[in-house]
């Protein structure tokens, strides 16, 4: 018997051919990110073949920008912010401004009113947090000073499209508006400004209390679904809330339950338990946005799309390369943050669906946006590409200086020898290292946490501050004439990687590392570790010899043979 499947039908066909088209774009070296956007323009209703229901896809992208926006609350750090305010914060505003700027340029040529010009271009003034993240960790420049700097940009720019959200519903109801009721609309606009301070406030005062002590509670009965289920209630519970009793928006109410969150202990489990679902919707949301996009806008208006393009890649670089120049920074430092937000993202398409909805951008604006994105998130691995090998070649002494963190000092070559080289001071690397120190073992510690390295430097332990997967850092910390390499962190691709360098630099090394997974045990393996460590087998062997197999303490029966007893295992 045939069943009416819409829902199943449009999550089944969206995911399915965003796996196989996210794989494509992977094999092609470009954001996976692309792959879901062409998911969605394959199953939507302009182009031929399967068409997904488009209402529900709206809902499912719902789901997906609160979950999206919940991740970017759950990850927000006023510390690293902090750490690099006097460049993050008035550069992002000014690169906005000029992006927003150059938009409204755009649109007087393409005859829109002013109010389309403007959203359309503060949909191209925000680069993707999903992009620029997963490029910076590929190329390992989360813990570098230019990495830092990108990140706080990034943090400024989501706030601004945070507070965006929110009030551009206020002034649309402004501009729409007449003259004898233009009062009115500035008291909406108050009363609107008014529930979202009202709104974090009550998140500030009761939810940083209420939401650590639910999690506490949840965790404490045991039960992993019961936990996750408890953090995913608060998501979807306060964005709903949020909209509901606020009149704020899903967005701001998801990035605040986020960031509540973020200030438990149990945050980081929280985040590592409803990662899957936020992958999933996130990928939903993409998918339902590429629904949206008629690739014929290419065809039929190839100039317009070039000049969106421009402004993305061209543009917006340009401002945010004499923003940072204008701070006295290096070149290199410039150059990186300019290519790091030659993209644009989830949040250009959450902007654009509401323009769309408030009627303050069309749907042609529409399409370019989608178009820039599409066109510049594959664009952006190319010009990391070229900026690489530039950097490469005319890299300065100066310049790699400039390369460390605020506040860190240049750090030279351990001398030591014959010593071992423990990488990762967390849960793990902290109980070896307390036993080596114990017993009194030479040992070089590679960590890049700084509230660690300031530690252990007060212990007056030897640490180099950096990624391992960074020859320098191991150069630092004397790989050359270390007896063993110990590698404590948790990541088995990168302890793969890590391995594989020192290998290749010290075939005679002795290598342990640690892995979850059989399969990371293989991969580790293969490319040269001594030995590999899984927890789970160690906690059995752990456990079996604590039985204490003796006669003395094994109950006899009648039939057993004195001093034996067989173990079923």
């Amino acid at each position: 018997m045939h069943h009416a499947t819409p829902l199943i039908n449009t999550i089944v066909g969206g995911l399915v051919l965003a796996f196989l088209l996210g794989i494509l774009a992977s094999r092609f070296r470009i954001s996976p990110l692309v792959g879901y956007l062409a998911a969605g323009v394959l199953v939507g209703p302009h182009t031929p073949g399967f068409v997904a229901d488009t209402s529900l896809a709206t809902e499912l992208a719902e789901l997906g920008v609160i979950l999206l926006m919940f991740g970017v609350g759950l990850h927000f750090s006023f510390k690293d912010l902090m750490a690099v305010k006097s460049i993050a914060i008035p550069g992002a505003i000014a690169q906005i401004g000029v992006a927003t700027l150059l938009g409204m340029l755009f649109s007087t040529l393409m005859d829109w009113t002013p109010v389309n010009g403007l959203v359309f271009g503060l949909c191209l003034s925000t680069a993707s947090t999903v992009v620029l993240l997963r490029a910076l960790e590929e190329r390992q420049l989360i813990d570098s000073r230019r990495g830092q700097i990108a990140i706080g940009w990034l943090i400024v720019e989501d706030l601004v499209m945070v507070l965006t959200l929110v009030l551009l519903p206020a002034y649309g109801n402004m501009l729409g508006s007449d003259a004898g009721s233009s009062a009115l609309s500035w008291q909406d606009l108050a009363i609107t400004i008014g529930k979202v301070v009202a709104f974090i406030t009550l998140m500030i005062v009761v939810g940083r209390r209420v939401v650590p002590w639910v999690l506490a509670k949840s965790a404490s009965t045991g039960s992993r679904e019961l936990f996750t289920l408890s953090v995913l209630a608060m998501a979807l519970g306060i964005a709903f809330g949020a909209v509901k009793l606020f009149d704020v928006s899903f967005a701001l109410g998801a990035f605040f339950a986020g960031v509540v969150l973020s200030e438990s202990e149990l945050s980081h489990r929280a985040a590592q338990d409803t990662l899957p679902l936020r992958d999933a919707f996130a990928v939903l949301f993409f998918v339902s946005v590429g629904m949206l996009f008629d690739p014929l806008i290419v065809i039929n208006e190839p100039g317009a799309v070039l000049a969106t393009l421009a402004i993305i890649l061209l543009g917006k670089s340009a401002a945010a390369f004499a923003l940072v120049k204008l701070f006295g920074l290096s070149t290199r430092t410039a150059l990186t943050i300019s290519v790091s937000l030659a993209q644009i993202g989830e949040f250009a398409f959450i902007l654009a669906g509401l323009g769309i909805a408030l009627g303050m951008l069309t749907q042609e604006g529409q399409n370019l946006v989608l178009a820039g994105a599409i066109l510049s998130i594959m664009t952006n691995p190319l010009m990391f590409a070229v900026l690489e090998r530039y950097l490469a070649r005319d890299a300065t002494d100066e310049e790699q200086y400039a390369e460390q963190k605020p506040g860190e000092e240049p750090q030279s070559p351990m001398e030591i020898c014959h010593h071992v080289l423990l990488v990762g001071y967390g849960r793990v690397g902290s109980l070896i290292g307390a036993k080596l120190a114990q017993a009194g073992m030479p040992m070089v510690v590679v960590e890049n946490a700084r509230p660690r390295v300031d530690a252990l430097r007060e212990q007056g332990i030897n640490v180099v501050m950096g990624n391992a997967a960074k020859a320098e850092i191991l150069s630092l910390a004397r790989l050359d004439c270390a007896h063993w390499l110990l590698l404590t962190i948790p990541n088995g691709f990168e302890a793969g990687q890590i391995v594989a360098m020192a290998r290749a630099k010290r075939p005679d090394l002795h290598i342990v590392a640690r892995a979850h997974y059989d399969e990371e045990v293989t991969y580790i393996t293969e490319r040269g570790a001594t030995q590999v460590v899984m927890g789970e087998r160690e906690i059995a062997n752990s456990m079996i010899s604590l039985l204490q197999l003796e006669t003395s303490l094994v109950p006899q029966t009648d039939d057993s043979v004195p001093g034996q007893r067989s173990l079923p295992f």
